[in-house]
């Protein structure tokens, strides 16, 4: 869904990744430490900074690749590192958030398991040689939810990033079905 917005932004982004001379794996494993801070953030129950740290690894998300492609540094390794700390990123923040109290433990591993599947049928169905970049909640809009959910939560009510979750829960398993049809139809 935030896919559209690709060729805006790698019009900021484009400039800074040249600049950028390191290799971009570090972003990469970089990011996933400040994912790491973003869950610890939230498992000590600090909805705000573990949002900031959310929004910093998205940063470094988005930065590894511009990196790899404008300074043609880009490996199939590093797409495996990036897709791969991408799933570690998501499942400890969603860790940290349910340690933090932020949402009864059985929401939390529902919205783990969502956005694993949204991942995995991706993948599943790209073995096949189908591109499957469709869905309403990737990654950026799952992201996007909980920081909001963590801004808001920080500003309002803690128990706005329950109603994050549950978001993520309801898109999440909605993004699975729309994959596995789009699947199914290019099958036939």
């Amino acid at each position: 869904m935030l896919n559209h917005l690709r060729p805006r932004v790698k019009k900021f982004i484009d400039p800074l990744a040249k600049r950028i001379n390191i290799n971009p794996n570090y972003l990469t494993v970089l990011g996933l430490l400040i994912a790491l801070m973003s869950a610890y953030m939230f498992a000590m129950g600090n909805l705000l900074w573990g949002g900031l740290f959310i929004a910093l690894s998205g940063f470094l998300d988005i930065i590894d690749g511009a990196v790899a492609r404008n300074n043609n540094t880009a490996t199939k390794f590093g797409g495996f590192l990036d897709s791969t700390t991408d799933r570690f990123s998501d499942a400890i923040i969603i860790i940290g958030i349910i340690y933090g109290g932020f949402v009864n433990w059985i929401f939390g591993i529902l919205a783990l398991h969502a956005s694993l599947s949204v991942s995995y049928v991706r993948a599943r169905a790209e073995v096949e040689g189908i591109p499957c970049g469709v869905g309403i909640a990737e990654r950026a809009e799952r992201m996007v939810i909980l920081m909001a959910g963590a801004f808001l939560g920080a500003l309002f009510s803690p128990k706005i990033m329950s109603a994050a979750i549950i978001l993520i829960i309801v898109l999440g398993y909605f993004t699975v079905l729309q994959r596995v049809y789009h699947t199914w139809k290019s099958m036939k």
